[in-house]
């Protein structure tokens, strides 16, 4: 009869990043940021508590590559990297645990004639975050939030 059968019992990943996330959350880091590109370029922003260097960096580097071989992951080219230290602040759980940081916001649309705030992070209160600017309390709901990163401490 020459047919033949072919069973996958691999679950395709169609949430790269909150499978990324769950993956170093297991090895003790976390996933601060995801970029990919067309070319093949897969880059992976990780962080935890006592911070990161280089072994770090080679350690999830390696284990990213044989995880991606296992899933059937394409890409051309991986870099892992630290945030760095003006690194992104993405979730509502980030603009909580870097209250009191000075903060750079970049909202996706004007409010009150303003589409860059900077100044101090007060937390989130209400799911919208809180920032003292210049002297002011501004309140920002998430989704009016383009993109965040915290000020270097000089």
């Amino acid at each position: 009869m020459g047919g033949s059968a072919h069973f996958s019992f691999v679950k395709p990943i169609t949430d790269l990043e909150g499978w990324l996330s769950e993956l170093l959350g297991a090895l003790g880091y976390e996933l601060v940021d995801l970029e990919t590109s067309r070319g093949g370029l897969v880059r992976v922003f990780i962080d935890k508590p006592e911070g990161i260097d280089v072994e770090d960096c080679a350690r999830v580097s390696n284990h990213l590559s044989r995880a991606f071989a296992v899933e059937e992951v394409a890409y051309e080219r991986l870099e892992v990297s630290s945030p760095g230290l003006d690194r992104p602040v993405k979730r509502v759980e980030d603009f909580a645990r870097f209250s009191g940081r000075n903060v750079t916001v970049k909202l996706k649309l004007p409010k009150e004639g303003r589409r860059r705030l900077e100044g101090r992070l007060a937390g989130v209160e209400g799911g919208e975050v809180q920032i003292d600017v210049e002297g002011k309390r501004w309140s920002v709901a998430m989704t009016q939030i383009d993109r965040a990163r915290l000020v270097p401490d000089v």
